[in-house]
């Protein structure tokens, strides 16, 4: 009996406020955020170390990404690997909206009344 790669899936967690990568049924990564207003403040994107290399970080914020635009929302990327994913795929340009002082104070005291953070 041979291995076959699974094809890696992408779920909503909105109890959790993440998205999550899964690899034959494996949480391997996700990606966090908050909402505000229409705004989806991703904030965190972990992958993890048995999983790297694999370009499933890519995968998880391109899905997620694809999931606010069919809902029609908008993308603060204050998570670094976010902002740079968003850097060099322009085409959801469309979609994105600037960090700013007042998005991140906003984050920042969101994170510290929200319970067992993720």
């Amino acid at each position: 009996m041979t291995d076959t790669p699974t094809t890696p899936t992408v779920e909503r967690a909105d109890a959790r406020h993440r998205y999550e990568i899964r690899v034959d049924g494996q949480r391997a990564g996700l990606t966090a955020y908050r909402d505000r207003g229409e705004q989806r403040v991703f904030f965190h994107t972990e992958i993890d170390p048995a999983y790297a290399g694999q370009g499933l970080a890519s995968q998880l914020i391109r899905a997620a990404l694809d999931d606010v635009r069919a809902s029609g929302g908008r993308v603060v990327p204050v998570c670094p690997f976010v902002a740079a994913y968003l850097s060099k795929h322009d085409d959801y340009d469309d979609l994105t909206d600037p960090v700013t002082p007042e998005v991140v104070q906003w984050l920042d005291t969101e994170l510290k009344h929200a319970p067992g953070r993720s």
